[in-house]
């Protein structure tokens, strides 16, 4: 990857016989640099052992189409900020510690991870119980990082604000094992004015937390305005952040080395038989050139 190369890609599929050569194949299909995909379904905890996910020929599939940064999403299924059942508790880190062991046996750079959600019982308490997992969790001769997502703030959801991930980050013992992903959309729902001064975002993101630790954004429009706390993505320019915010952070100067990774929605009218939109939309990133009818072609985006 040269300097001046664009580190943009999408949430692909890695599944059936492809696996992780298919996952590849799929990314460089949209022209892209990078790629993020679960290891299953991020719905359930079924997991493929990882001597079936063909890695040896993903990798050399991602070293021939000079891809870089595999960023392996964690599965939202799990919470680790649910003190409504500690029973859950052990399940949910035994679960996350085991995707831990894939993402670095799929050689990952990171890997984002909803932060969870306090059920009720206040977010002070979801936090330290999140806290006390990643503890659990992380150890110091693991490779992959954990991003802990920004959060729009549905319901009970935590990792809102950037405070809230810095009392996680804060109490987290092998520190450097834990990272953040920026969501567009989410960090748009939660209130702060990506639209409008994503400059004064990031550099309040750089006083709470320190942009040292981000790892990776999600690059997502967004169905809602600011601070509604719905989290419904949009395609590129089809939302309420528009085409050139979202252009100008994915070619922002200071986020040159961080991987960015589409994931908005599938377009067409038949549910049956909906189409990726990240050729369309990579292109439009790459060229700096929107072009909405492309990717009307495709189908009708969600509005």
């Amino acid at each position: 990857m040269t300097s001046e190369q664009l580190l943009i890609g999408a949430n692909v599929s890695m599944s059936g016989k492809g696996m992780f050569p298919g996952a590849v194949a799929e990314a460089v299909g949209y022209h892209a640099t990078t790629l993020q995909f679960y290891t299953g379904a991020p719905q359930n905890t079924r997991r493929k052992p990882t001597s079936e996910m063909r890695i040896p020929e993903g990798l050399a599939a991602m070293q021939a189409a000079r891809l870089s940064h595999l960023v392996i999403h964690a599965p939202y299924i799990v919470n680790l900020g649910n003190t409504i059942k500690p029973e859950n508790f052990a399940f949910a880190v035994e679960f996350v510690q085991q995707e831990v062991a894939r993402a670095d046996a799929l050689h990952a750079y990171t890997m984002p991870f909803h932060p969870g959600a306090h059920v009720g019982a206040g977010a002070p308490a979801a936090l330290a119980q999140i806290t006390q997992g990643l503890n659990e969790i992380l150890t110091a001769d693991q490779h992959v990082t954990i991003a802990l997502e920004t959060m729009a703030g549905k319901g009970t959801e935590v990792g809102r604000t950037f405070e809230e991930l810095a009392t996680i980050i804060d109490g987290v013992q092998c520190n450097e094992k834990v990272m953040v992903t920026m969501d567009t959309c989410h960090m748009s729902d939660a209130g702060y004015p990506v639209a409008h001064d994503f400059d004064g975002v990031l550099n309040t993101f750089d006083h709470v937390i320190g942009l040292d630790k981000l790892a990776v954004v999600h690059v997502n429009d967004s169905l809602n305005p600011q601070g509604a706390h719905k989290d419904r993505h949009a395609n590129l320019g089809f939302g309420t952040l528009g085409f050139d915010c979202l252009n100008a952070i994915v070619h922002h100067p200071q986020l040159t080395a961080i991987p960015k990774i589409l994931e908005t929605p599938y377009v067409g009218s038949d549910k049956k038989a909906m189409k990726p939109p990240y050729g369309v939309e990579i292109d439009w990133l790459t060229t700096g050139r929107f072009d909405p009818a492309a990717l009307t072609a495709l189908g009708a985006p969600r509005q």
